[in-house]
């Protein structure tokens, strides 16, 4: 006959033993979740320095791009930087392609424009990415690990009932025990989803305002080309 658990103390839990005791599938499910929880933290820390960084920079290369600096010589600037990023990045695609445009033979300032356009949000776009990259972990993390917990704790209370099955009698300090193992692991899953849910909305916000400082430069920067080379007249 199968020996019931010992029930814990009341008031007296102990989460590492209701860990040790529960079953195998419980457990590894669990061992899943401690996976992923660290996996989030890591980079929650890693995504908070990024953005971090690039609000420093873009702050940093805004206050030299309107204190007065000459156009050449902010892009001669980021031409001797290896590896720049953020809005210093952008500028210089939208300048590379301006002077690219103005070398072609029969181009226009209208060409010139269009080009540094096109350039500046292409150099947006991978700024963007770059940002967002592993994002979507966190997002998949708050949305699924509360059923990965659920499902390890539906899986241990079934062998938790199964194991009563050849006792005579069964009483709640018979049950309890193994009921408990079980709902640890829900508690893990809602410990894994619960700092990336509110990790994700928050850094995401963070790319997202980047994204309208990004823009807005873009939009700055295209009327200071245009007017340093003005559209034809319409005829």
């Amino acid at each position: 006959m199968l020996d019931a658990p010992a029930a814990l103390p009341a008031g007296d839990i102990n989460p590492l033993q209701l860990v040790l005791h529960a079953s195998l599938p419980v457990q590894l499910v669990m061992a899943i979740l401690l996976v992923v929880s660290v996996m989030s933290w890591a980079i929650i820390f890693r995504k908070r320095a990024q953005l971090a960084a690039a609000e420093r920079e873009a702050a940093d290369f805004e206050e030299r791009f309107w204190s007065g600096a000459q156009l050449g010589d902010l892009h001669a600037r980021a031409g001797k930087n290896d590896g720049i990023d953020g809005m210093e990045a952008i500028f210089d695609a939208g300048m590379r392609e301006y002077h690219r445009v103005t070398q072609m033979r029969g181009a226009d300032s209208r060409l010139q424009l269009e080009g540094a356009q096109r350039a500046m949000r292409a150099a947006t776009a991978r700024e963007l990415d770059n940002l967002e990259h592993n994002l979507e972990f966190l997002a998949n993390t708050g949305s699924i690990s509360p059923y990965i917990g659920l499902f390890g704790t539906v899986w241990g209370i079934m062998i938790s009932f199964q194991g009563l099955a050849s006792l005579k009698q069964a009483t709640i300090a018979t049950v309890a025990p193994g009921i408990s193992e079980a709902l640890i692991a829900t508690a893990m899953g809602l410990f894994a989803a619960i700092p990336a849910v509110w990790a994700y909305n928050r850094l995401a916000t963070r790319v997202d305002r980047l994204a309208s400082r990004y823009d807005a430069f873009s939009e700055e920067f295209s009327s200071i080309l245009q007017r340093w080379s003005p559209l034809p007249d319409a005829r």
